[in-house]
This record gives structure tokens, C-alpha cells and sequence, in this order.
């Protein structure tokens, strides 16, 4: 500083003075935590006045082929033995002793990638069950070639349906495309514990009995009827059979109790309501949970929901082109698809590894990545393993649809945005206003196929 400037006098008010006059133009408060929630705008919301959805279906009879889980002890894995009931030779089997110690007859072995487990052909004399890793299932096409009919991963089995029936050979060769764990019963170990069983010989009667009526390939009640005939033939009787135990869907709700200091909103409610801005931030609070529930609550989350036979697995680890058509082929009129953003650009990394480069959609006046016209949202509520996976959902939407509908209730006491009402709950002794914050939903699949998941989508670095 000179010494003019030193002795320089100040002819005008300073900026930073002026400025603790002066009203500040300021913004309502921000928030990151905000997404775009595109599965809370794009579900067809039903409106459920009972507090409970319930799906009537046709009659199925259709035996359950799910997923078996493990426990591991350090190296060492073992069968659930509850969980054998997964397989459809044992499903609905419940002496659990006899489970247990046909548990304990499974040999773990581990194999590398290329390994060939099972080679078609020959004799199919065991159980198969996959812990860990993923195999390609192979057979031969029809002009003689190798084609992969299906991809397996943890959870999945294959040679059960030979233990109730006479010895047949492998229509199909089982090779590993990464390393893992598989979980082998030789027919004779389960043969030998069927000799000692009576309980588990008239459960295999019953299987081999087969379904309780004609079904059709979905496994439902057939609906019996004639055409092409001529003359006056007899024409066959029917009627649509229900299930008589359909699945039930009761409101879910996410709730809050927010509070305010009476100090804060009687003197600093200028130019801003204090209560206002803070149900405002509390409300998006809520629905991203909302979001994340209709995504992997255990009850009714999508995730948890979709039907074993719709959940597929990439090829090759990364969602490939391949993949999302295999995923938009197991339903009519697939509306969206969902993923997590790093899996929307690894699929990007994917189509730019081929030189394909789909183009965006206007949803909204929004531009969304698509493929095959379906686009394709970003959802972060979508989890991501600690092996860098994640999933990749696929659905139709709407009642009309047969789809995938989000379930409300509008008209509630205190409704302040639908389904969704603030309560206020009195003000306490230390002078705390006190507000309910309440949202109600749910989610439903209305048929198996409306909801699809590519599972193990492997994202990179």
C-alpha cells in the first residue's frame, strides 16, 4: 500500500457495509439427496380405497422351481436343507430330518473357468446344485452347431428332475465361464436314503402322479375348446378355474415426525416459510425412500418379486445388446427398462465396443437413453454389490396391461399430496411444533411375465 493510498479519504459507503443493508436474493433450501424417481412417475398409480390389492389369478399348477441358498464356514459350503424343498422333485416336502441328512450327502467341488461339468450324453447320475460362479448351459442347434440355451449362476440346480423317474443321459452340456462352487448329490447316495425313507418314497409317488389336471405351457388350469371341426360333434365343457388362495397386497407406509421450533417459525418466516421449506425437504425425503422400498422391500419390492423363470443372466459378465434383447423378449409390450446409472453407461461401453450407437427418446420433454424404442430410466435406488453388480429390470406397466402397477390410496385425513398426508401432532412443553408425515404404497406384478431382471450385470471399473 502507497502511502496515497494510506491517506487516502473514503468518498462513498463500501460495498461490504452496503451490503448489511441491502436484502440478499437467496434460493429455498437445496438438496441433494433429490433424484429423478422415474419408477414413482412413470408406475400406473391404482387406487386401493380398502387398504388391500388383491391379484385373482388363474388356477396354477405349476410346481415351484426357485433358487437354493448355502451357508459358508471359512472354504467349506453347505445346503440349506430347508432350502432343497426348491427343487421341484422335493417341493412341498417337509420332514425336515430327512432333508437334513440329504443335505449332508451333497459333495462340495470347485471348478475353474473352461471346466466342463457335465457333458451330453452321458448318464445324468447326480444333482447339481451352484453355489457360486457362472456356467453356460450348451447344447446343439439345429443346424448342429453349439448354442447356449441359458445361462446358470448361484442359486440355480439342474439334474433333480431324474430323481424321481428312471435314469436318463445329459440332453445338454454344463461348462464354467468363471470359477466357483458347485454342490453334487450322486443318484445312488439320494437312492440309498429313499430305500430308508417312507416319507420320501410316497412324496416322489405323488410327484410322479403328476399335476392334479391338463394345464397349458404356463402351467395354468386349461380352458378346454374345439376348432376346425365339422358337422355336429360333441364340443368340450369348461370353465375357468381361480386360485383360491390369490395373493394379497396390504398399503405399505413411510412415516416421519418433523419438528419445528415454535421461535423459528413465528420470527423467521420472512421472505420464506420456515414449516413450509421444511416439509418440503422432508416430502422428497420420503418418496426417494418410497422409491427404494418399491425397489427392494422384501414384501412387495420388485426385486423381490419377479418370477424365477424371468430372472436371466448376462452372458459374458457386462450388459451386452444381446442381454437386453433376451430380457425384451420374454414379455409383450415391454414399456421400460430400469437400471442404475453405471449400468446405463457400462451398457453404453457395450454398444460403443460394437459401433452401435441407439438413439434417445423425448419422454416428458426429457431425452432417456432407449434400446428397440423401450426406454431405458435411471434408477440409484437399484443396489450395487460389493463385486461391482447390479440388476436390470424390464416391465409392463398398468391393469389393462396385465403389468406392473404402484398401489394408493387417495383422500386420506390431512392429505397434503396424494396418498401422502401431514398431521399436525400439537406442540410440546419445550415449545417443538410436532407434524405426522405419512406416505402410503405398494407395488404389485399383476402376471409373471410384466416384470423381467437381468441379474449379476457386471459394471467394471
Amino acid at each position: 500500500m502507497t502511502e496515497f493510498d494510506a491517506g487516502r479519504t473514503q468518498l462513498s459507503l463500501g460495498t461490504a457495509a452496503a451490503r448489511n443493508l441491502a436484502t440478499t436474493t437467496k434460493t429455498v433450501p437445496q438438496m441433494q439427496e433429490i433424484s429423478s424417481r422415474w419408477l414413482l412417475r412413470m408406475l400406473p398409480w391404482v387406487q386401493v380405497s380398502g387398504g388391500t390389492y388383491r391379484v385373482n389369478r388363474r388356477l396354477s399348477y405349476t410346481i415351484g422351481d426357485g433358487r437354493v441358498s448355502f451357508t459358508t464356514v471359512g472354504s467349506e459350503v453347505k445346503v440349506v436343507p430347508a432350502e432343497l424343498c426348491e427343487l421341484p422333485t422335493l417341493r412341498h416336502f417337509d420332514d425336515s430330518e430327512v432333508l437334513e441328512a440329504l443335505g449332508e450327502r451333497f459333495a462340495q467341488r470347485e471348478f475353474s473357468p473352461g471346466e466342463v461339468l457335465v457333458e451330453a450324453g452321458r448318464p445324468a447320475d447326480e444333482v447339481v446344485l451352484i453355489a457360486h460362479g457362472k456356467l453356460n448351459k450348451v447344447g446343439t442347434g439345429p443346424y448342429g452347431d453349439q448354442v447356449v440355451l441359458g445361462v446358470l449362476a448361484g442359486g440355480d440346480h439342474f439334474g433333480d428332475e431324474a430323481l424321481a423317474g428312471p435314469q436318463g443321459d445329459w440332453e445338454f452340456t454344463v461348462k464354467a465361464v468363471t470359477a466357483g462352487t458347485a454342490m453334487i448329490l450322486p443318484r445312488q447316495a439320494f437312492q440309498e436314503l429313499t430305500d430308508q425313507s417312507e416319507s420320501l418314497q410316497a412324496h416322489l409317488r405323488r410327484v410322479q402322479a403328476g399335476p392334479k389336471g391338463p394345464q397349458n405351457k404356463y402351467g395354468e388350469a386349461a380352458i378346454e375348446t374345439a376348432a376346425g371341426h365339422a358337422g355336429e360333434p360333441d364340443l368340450p365343457g369348461t370353465f375357468v378355474d381361480y386360485e383360491l388362495a390369490p395373493r394379497e397386497y396390504e398399503l405399505s407406509v413411510a412415516q416421519t415426525v418433523l419438528r419445528v421450533h415454535s421461535r423459528v417459525a413465528d420470527l423467521y418466516n420472512d421472505p420464506m416459510d420456515q414449516i413450509e421449506q421444511q416439509l418440503r425437504l422432508t416430502i422428497e425425503a420420503l418418496r426417494e425412500r418410497q422409491e427404494h422400498e418399491l425397489v427392494n422391500n422384501r414384501e412387495f419390492g420388485l426385486l423381490h418379486n419377479a418370477d424365477l423363470k424371468q430372472r436371466i443372466h448376462t452372458r459374458t459378465g457386462p450388459p451386452t445388446p444381446d442381454d437386453l434383447d433376451e430380457l425384451l423378449s420374454r414379455r409383450r409390450n415391454t414399456q421400460f427398462i430400469l437400471a442404475h446409472p453405471h449400468a446405463i453407461a457400462a451398457f453404453g461401453r457395450e454398444c460403443n465396443r460394437r459401433g452401435l450407437y441407439p438413439i434417445g427418446i423425448d419422454v416428458g420433454g426429457n431425452t432417456v437413453p432407449a434400446w428397440r424404442g423401450v426406454p431405458i430410466f435411471s434408477c440409484n435406488k437399484i443396489p450395487i454389490t460389493d463385486t461391482r453388480t447390479t440388476s436390470i429390470l424390464a416391465m409392463r406397466t398398468g391393469e389393462d396391461n396385465q403389468g406392473v402397477v404402484g398401489l394408493h390410496q387417495t383422500g386420506i385425513p390431512d392429505e397434503y399430496q396424494p396418498s401422502l398426508s401431514v398431521r399436525f401432532m400439537g406442540i410440546s412443553e419445550k415449545a417443538i411444533i410436532s407434524y405426522l408425515v405419512s406416505a402410503y404404497f405398494s407395488a404389485a406384478v399383476l402376471v409373471p411375465d410384466a416384470l423381467g431382471i437381468l441379474e449379476d450385470v457386471e459394471l467394471g471399473h
